[in-house]
């Protein structure tokens, strides 16, 4: 919740010294696969502007007449299937993440930031996870979407909530944002390298299929760069693999509703593919670093059954980079190149 214009840190006190933060956000997910965990996070999701960009006055009457009564329970079954022990995947990968994070921060520096996350849609949100903290004496927080590639729909939507809260405080801390790292080495070699462990332990396929989640055309021809973000991932992570044009495909999965939505579609390229006479498919998600509803449901499991009742012999999905220690490291190298002078000015201060 965001606070008085007037006032200062929430709750007016710190409970530690002042330092730097960082801030890992993820889109978020329901607190569980029932169609009353569903609802609230379905409304806040697709009540978001950036997300649905629709008039209000035509988006309300869809969203509060037609989606919300049956799409909850609906989702519910998919996220039943997928749901770990400890709860959603992807809450409980990016709690991983965050672990981890912090001690590869603390093997690289004697002031190791304050490493929190937060979720777009749910909880915990970001507005509360900003409030914990500038209670810990954050005066300087890095934000780092952990979306490698921009859009309007997640990134900006992610800088709207914290520049929202932000925008009730009196007192505001420093801010630095990370955009994108589509091109970054480091996460383009670890998507490599985790393609390359499971094709050591499964061999290889006969085309490796690189599925996106899209966007409306629509966004697109408003000027969000989101594509070129994805097809720059996409072919570096090609070359990364000594792949020709022929072994590959990139793609893009999730549409909803109507509208054109960036092509080509996932699900009708795996139809295409098992038409075709393509024998095995491998599929990797590089614009998710957890695995999450879309990976383990929609890609796994819908996916497969697509590219199998078209004649495809065999479909391998492949796991996200989830907690490879690669990842974890290029993530640390993220941070600390965008903590730069920071770091220093902490250190005269504890001096």
């Amino acid at each position: 919740m965001n606070q008085q214009a007037g006032s200062a840190h929430p709750q007016g006190v710190r409970d530690a010294e002042s330092g730097t933060g960082v801030l890992l956000v993820n889109l978020g997910t329901p607190e569980a696969p029932t169609a009353q965990a569903l609802r609230p996070y379905l409304r806040q999701f697709l009540s978001n502007p950036r997300v649905v960009e629709i008039p209000s006055w035509i988006w309300w009457p869809i969203l509060n007449g037609a989606i919300l009564p049956t799409r909850p329970a609906k989702s519910a079954e998919k996220y039943a299937q997928i749901w770990m022990p400890e709860g959603s995947p992807l809450k409980v990968h990016t709690e991983r993440q965050t672990r981890l994070l912090r001690d590869a921060m603390a093997a690289r520096t004697p002031f190791p930031p304050i490493i929190e996350y937060a979720m777009s849609i749910g909880s915990p949100s970001i507005a509360q996870i900003l409030e914990s903290m500038l209670r810990q004496g954050c005066d300087r927080i890095l934000v780092v979407p952990l979306y490698p590639q921009y859009a309007a729909s997640s990134t900006a939507a992610i800088f709207d909530a914290v520049f929202g809260y932000l925008g009730g405080l009196r007192d505001v801390p420093a801010l630095r944002t990370v955009r994108h790292y589509p091109d970054h080495p480091g996460y383009i070699a670890a998507l490599a390298q985790n393609v390359r462990d499971h094709w050591a332990e499964s061999g290889r396929p006969d085309k490796l299929l690189i599925s996106f989640h899209g966007i409306p055309r629509a966004a697109v021809d408003k000027g969000d760069p989101y594509p070129e973000d994805c097809r720059i991932t996409g072919c570096l992570l090609a070359r990364a693999l000594e792949l020709g044009e022929d072994d590959y495909l990139i793609s893009f999965q999730s549409r909803f509703g109507r509208a054109e939505w960036l092509t080509p579609y996932t699900a009708a390229t795996l139809e295409q593919l098992g038409r075709q006479g393509v024998r095995r498919v491998d599929v990797v998600c590089p614009g998710f670093v957890s695995d999450c509803l879309e990976t383990l449901e929609e890609i796994a499991m819908e996916g497969r059954d697509i590219f199998l009742r078209a004649g495809g012999q065999a479909y391998h999905p492949i796991p996200c980079l989830n907690e490879r220690h690669d990842w974890i490291q290029v993530l640390a190298d993220i941070v600390c190149t965008h903590l730069q002078g920071w770091e220093a000015a902490k250190v005269e201060r504890k001096n």
